[in-house]
């Protein structure tokens, strides 16, 4: 699962759907071999998805998107994008998903998905240690609060259910029931004793070093710190997630890709495609989210897929990979999209 932010600190502007006038010069395409592909899915087959949905994912594969490096606008390759198939749902899909985007690139190194979650956030540290200013600090350390402790008093407009993310250590669960345990024998009612304890005695995630321990957890025993989730809606606390086999992973996020774009010097695509519960006309129910790397770019982008949702307005909760297949514009056709 993932997390999609609206804050310009952390995510680039929305590339609508759009079609170009001309097509680009066919000399200015790569021509590259289509065989050697790994196993896609056709769109029909996609499960979840409308038929404007599949109608506009098909042409992303028939009619491909146009990419320029922008340090040498002449360069441009068209993409035609096809599903990459199912990744588990195990709140680990970013990394699973980029890992299997990237996994036929020529350059790639060999990675799993769980080395790939510890490096993106290795490249954080790094950056926010030797590269981010002072100013861009504080804008990432809000924009974390923004989305893992949120400021209850607001944003009740946009959400039904807001979730602040607490993380536990591991070797400290036995003492934080026994504290728990403690206000029950006093008359408190469960989820407000678990509530109360675990805000006292956890960690927040509302900074660059907490997102850090938080973006390290991949569900497995060898986590150093278990995720606790509270849910709110306007009228108060309405659940507790105590998570207590370990199993929650951290959902990757737009500053995550961002770090992965970074690692691998290359841009990432986020490609939402919404249904009729978001309340978008069928023009522009698919769009690319655009996330570029802080150093120069070396590679051709890759690209994510998310289905969206209607819940809040926008946003999705799964990634899965899109294999990019690079050929040359044979013809005066248009492509679907300019990136």
């Amino acid at each position: 699962m993932g997390k999609l932010i609206c804050d310009s600190t952390t995510s680039s502007q929305i590339i609508p759907w759009r079609d170009p006038t001309s097509a680009p010069s066919i000399d200015s395409i790569e021509t590259v071999d289509l065989a050697d592909q790994i196993t896609t899915t056709a769109w029909e087959n996609v499960s979840g998805l409308e038929d404007q949905q599949k109608r506009h994912l098909r042409r992303l594969y028939a009619k491909g998107v146009l990419w320029k490096h922008p340090g040498d606008p002449s360069s441009a390759v068209v993409f035609r994008l096809s599903h990459g198939g199912e990744v588990k749902a195990d709140g680990n899909c970013l990394f699973t998903a980029s890992q299997k985007a990237m996994m036929k690139s020529s350059t790639a190194e060999i990675i799993d998905a769980g080395d790939l979650r510890r490096r993106t956030v290795k490249r954080f540290m790094e950056d926010l240690g030797s590269v981010v200013s002072g100013e861009e600090r504080n804008a990432i350390d809000d924009a974390i609060r923004h989305m893992y402790s949120p400021d209850l008093k607001s944003g009740w407009g946009i959400h039904v259910v807001q979730e602040v993310k607490l993380l536990a250590k591991k070797e400290d669960r036995e003492g934080l029931d026994s504290s728990i345990n403690e206000l029950l024998l006093l008359g408190m009612q469960r989820e407000f004793a678990a509530e109360s304890i675990y805000k006292e005695r956890c960690i927040a995630v509302d900074d660059g070093p907490s997102w850090a321990k938080y973006m390290s957890i991949s569900g497995s025993p060898d986590d150093e710190h278990d995720i606790i989730t509270l849910q709110y809606t306007e009228e108060g606390l309405l659940t507790v997630d105590e998570n207590r086999e370990g199993h929650a992973a951290a959902f990757g996020d737009d500053i995550a890709i961002e770090c992965l774009a970074t690692l691998f010097k290359r841009e990432i695509y986020v490609v939402q495609a919404h249904g009729s519960d978001a309340m978008v006309d069928e023009e522009n129910c698919v769009f690319f989210l655009p996330h570029h790397p802080r150093s120069e770019i070396c590679e051709p982008p890759f690209f994510l897929f998310m289905k969206g949702t209607g819940w809040c307005g926008a946003g999705g909760d799964h990634y899965e990979p899109l294999v990019a297949h690079p050929s040359s514009l044979i013809s005066q056709e248009k492509v679907a999209v300019v990136l």
